[in-house]
């Protein structure tokens, strides 16, 4: 990333389409994403949420525009290549392994190895449980049990997993796809509490969310998406809720 200018955008999107045969799920977009900046995606089931953050996450290829990292233009063929590059997606359904521990979720797939008897390569499980105690400390996040399976977590417990993943692994943007949806209120204060770590430490943030009170409780700015376009754009200090859904229905 370019530290020169603090406030060049870390992800920018210009022009980006997608289109699926004759349907234009997403046309003509585009948002930028700064350091410490928490952008909010809002608008209905069909709207080209998913459809925006699959081609930013490598999921999709789009079928015009670009996507520029730290000033660069990138293209990714996979999930894998755009998390190398530092862009993690969180899903709502949070793709962990319940019957495995923080640390090994956070290694799924990049399990450290260390040499037993000089030559027979084991897993390095201490590596990754100072890994999670030290990941976990840094979102101020506390549980008795490192070694438990995340089985046994409550929903906000089991998000910060998911975050402290993206963070161990040094992403510069997390899309959060609905975070706080299936979470009780104390839950949901968490994640909030999560993500304002995030901006503090400077990485960017976009934010999926049907819920405005979590919207105007954690982001800088919105853009609404209707039927593949950009029906507006707004700083969240200078809107409010009747605005935005406005935007979201027309009219």
């Amino acid at each position: 990333m370019n530290s020169t200018d603090q406030n060049a955008p870390l992800l920018e999107v210009r022009n980006l389409s997608k289109h699926f045969g004759a349907v234009r799920a997403l046309n003509d977009f585009s948002m930028a994403v700064r350091p410490g900046e928490v952008v909010a995606l809002a608008g209905d089931n069909g709207a080209g949420k998913t459809t925006l953050i699959k081609a930013i996450s490598g999921v999709f290829q789009p079928t015009g525009g670009e996507i520029l990292l730290g000033g660069q233009p990138v293209a990714f063929a996979t999930p894998q290549e755009a998390r190398e590059k530092g862009i993690e997606t969180i899903y709502q359904d949070l793709a962990l392994a319940d019957n495995l521990s923080i640390g090994a979720n956070i290694f799924l797939g990049r399990e450290p190895m260390r040499k037993a008897f000089g030559f027979l390569p084991v897993l390095d499980r201490k590596a990754m449980a100072e890994a999670a105690r030290e990941t976990m400390k840094r979102l101020d996040f506390h549980v008795s049990r490192m070694n438990a399976p995340v089985s046994n977590f409550s929903g906000g417990q089991r998000q910060a997993v998911a975050i402290g993943r993206a963070v161990y692994w040094d992403a510069q943007i997390l899309i959060m796809d609905e975070p706080t949806a299936a979470l009780g209120v104390p839950e949901q204060r968490k994640v909030i509490s999560l993500i304002h770590q995030l901006k503090a430490q400077g990485r960017g943030v976009i934010f999926i969310s049907h819920n405005l009170q979590d919207i105007f409780a954690v982001s800088d700015r919105i853009v609404v998406l209707r039927r593949g376009v950009q029906a507006g754009e707004r700083k969240i200090s200078e809107t409010n809720h009747d605005e935005v859904v406005k935007l979201m229905v027309g009219g």
